[in-house]
C-alpha cells in the first residue's frame, strides 16, 4: 500500500501542477494538493480520519453541484470531451470537472475505507 499511496500522491501533485491554464486553477490545485497530502500521509501510516472526511465532503459536494451538467452531457449522447484540450463548449469543461471530482471522491472514500480496516 505504501507504494500505491506514494504513486497516488505523486499523481495528484502532477495534476495540481498542470492547472495553470484552467479557468479556476487555485481551487483545483488546492483540492489535488490536499488529496496528495492525504495519500502521502497514508503512505507513512499517518492518515487522519477528519482530514479524509473533510476532503470527501468537499469533493462530493462540489461534484454534486456539477451533476446536472453531467446528466445533460449524457442526455446529449455523450459527445466527445477529449477531442481538444481547449474546452470550446461548456459541457466539455463541466463534464471533465465532474469526472475529476469523481476520481477525487473515490480516492478519499477508498482512503477512509482503508483506514477503517486498520
Amino acid at each position: 500500500m505504501k507504494v500505491l499511496n506514494l504513486l497516488l500522491a505523486l499523481l495528484f501533485v502532477s495534476f495540481a501542477a498542470v492547472q495553470y491554464n484552467d479557468p479556476d486553477p487555485w481551487a483545483w490545485a488546492a483540492l489535488y494538493l490536499y488529496l496528495a497530502a492525504a495519500c502521502g500521509m497514508a503512505a507513512f501510516g499517518k492518515s487522519n480520519r477528519w482530514m479524509l472526511l473533510l476532503g470527501l465532503a468537499m469533493s462530493g459536494i462540489w461534484m454534486l453541484t456539477l451533476l446536472p451538467s453531467f446528466i445533460h452531457w449524457i442526455s446529449m449522447g455523450m459527445p466527445s470531451i477529449v477531442e481538444t484540450m481547449k474546452a470550446e463548449q461548456p459541457h466539455v469543461e463541466l463534464t471533465r470537472e465532474f469526472l475529476g471530482l469523481l476520481v477525487c471522491t473515490l480516492v478519499f472514500g477508498w482512503q477512509l475505507l482503508r483506514l477503517r480496516k486498520q
